[in-house]
């Protein structure tokens, strides 16, 4: 079992940035890869990101790219999502999810595809 807490959202004015954590517990957590998924009100959840248990492998949906980072500190058994540029269209609740194994793109088209989830922070960009 893995348990996962996200802190970090608040509200922000837009092209401002923000970092959310998520802190992982549980035997195996430091194994797994670790997700950020975001639900916009009245919106499908969709895929932010995703980073490997070894860190050395990130994913990003192409809305994200070059202004949201993924990372994950081992020592801290924390993961990380760093928001900068931030636009009215990032509002969203965000969750960090836990999978056992990394797979890639197959988040994007399966955003409920990770076994283990928070109950998510919520990220609100103001124009």
């Amino acid at each position: 079992q893995v348990q996962l807490v996200e802190s970090g959202g608040g509200l922000v004015q837009a092209g401002g940035s923000l970092g959310l954590s998520c802190a992982a517990s549980g035997r195996t957590s430091s194994t797994y890869t670790v997700g950020w998924f975001r639900q916009a009100p009245g919106k499908e959840r969709e895929f932010v990101a995703a980073i490997s248990s070894s860190g050395r492998l990130t994913l990003y949906t192409d809305s994200v790219k070059g202004r949201f980072t993924i990372s994950r500190d081992m020592t801290k058994n924390t993961a990380y999502l760093q928001m900068n540029g931030l636009k009215p269209e990032d509002t969203a609740v965000y969750y960090c999810a836990a999978d056992p194994v990394y797979r890639s793109t197959y988040y994007i088209d399966h955003p409920y595809g990770m076994g283990y989830w928070g109950k998510g922070t919520l990220v609100t960009v103001s124009s």
